[in-house]
């Protein structure tokens, strides 16, 4: 088949898509990347793709494009909590990754670890706090250290790690800048893990490696000092004991389609879950395409089997209005 023939298929195939990216949220500018990067991949395949930036004028937008299914790249709140995915259900335009309900429970990490205790899936002691009082009272009630964040926030945005009771104000108002409601959680000592979810399929667990404090949102996205270690160094037999854990932790909270969970394992080899998250970025320090490529799997080979993802979801609402 030329090449022609090849790109009028995609065309035909999806139809026209709009990548939502963007939006108003504190992870603006890493959506932005992940968008353009998705677009562009999707532009090279001959996939009838428009960039859109999710703001106030999202929904006519979405209404005037006429669109027939939509890559969601938007991280954060309004775009990762099921808002815009109820903005599409509402619109019956098809949609990337998870539903709204799994968006909903994964982007609350408060709900999202409860529901893994009650499935016995292991995650760090935790406690919701909302005044510098209770952060306080946290560090007395599950130790020191401490792990600090906001309770709907990706990329860690507002995150730091409580060593001792002096650095209880400073950490209560970075996290509360972002978030009425704050997590703390003990501080797990041992290596970090992320696991990346394409459908039911869990990729190659990376390891996570930097001279930071921790995994924080400069040695995510701003800095090159961070090692990413694919193959993770784990035994076959272990990796695939924390693979078949992970999957279980994403399909609990209704998560679906594409997706990440992020975990360490302590010095006693006990793995513990972090958080889920349900549209990863896509960039150039991205996780997910990392661990794809290992798998043999290239970027734009990804971007499609993630767009593929609202086929499945397109299926489902038809059969559900049928």
């Amino acid at each position: 088949m030329n090449s022609k023939k090849t790109t009028d298929k995609k065309q035909n195939h999806y139809g026209k898509v709009a990548v939502l990216m963007g939006g108003s949220s504190a992870e603006r500018v890493i959506s932005l990347e992940t968008g353009r990067a998705v677009h562009a991949a999707l532009c090279r395949q001959g996939v009838d793709a428009y960039a859109l930036d999710a703001r106030d004028d999202v929904i006519e937008n979405l209404i005037q494009g006429n669109f027939d299914r939509a890559f969601v790249a938007l991280h954060g709140r309004g775009g990762e909590d099921g808002v815009i995915q109820g903005v599409l259900e509402t619109l019956d335009i098809p949609y990337t990754g998870s539903g709204v309900l799994g968006s909903a429970l994964t982007m609350d990490k408060i709900l999202t670890k409860n529901i893994w205790q009650q499935h016995g899936l292991t995650t760090p002691a935790f406690m919701e706090v909302g005044s510098e009082q209770e952060l306080h009272d946290a560090a007395e009630s599950i130790g020191l250290p401490l792990m600090v964040k906001p309770i709907h926030e990706g990329s860690s945005c507002g995150a730091s790690k409580v060593e001792s009771l002096d650095d209880i104000k400073s950490a209560w108002h970075t996290a509360n800048q972002y978030d009425d409601g704050v997590l703390a959680e003990s501080w797990v000592h041992g290596r970090e893990y992320t696991a990346a979810i394409l459908g039911q399929e869990v990729l190659p667990l990376i390891r996570l490696e930097t001279p930071h404090v921790f995994y924080d949102y400069q040695a995510k996205y701003e800095v090159d000092s961070t090692r990413y270690i694919c193959p993770c160094g784990l035994d076959s037999e272990r990796e695939e004991e924390i693979k078949v854990s992970v999957l279980k932790a994403f399909n609990v909270v209704a998560a679906s389609g594409w997706g990440r969970v992020d975990l360490f394992i302590d010095d006693n080899d006990q793995a513990w879950l972090i958080e889920v998250n349900t549209i990863p970025g896509m960039t150039s320090h991205s996780l997910v395409p990392m661990a794809a490529k290992q798998s043999g799997m290239e970027f734009d080979d990804l971007v499609l089997r993630i767009l593929d993802t609202s086929i499945q979801e397109q299926f489902e609402m038809e059969t559900a209005t049928a």
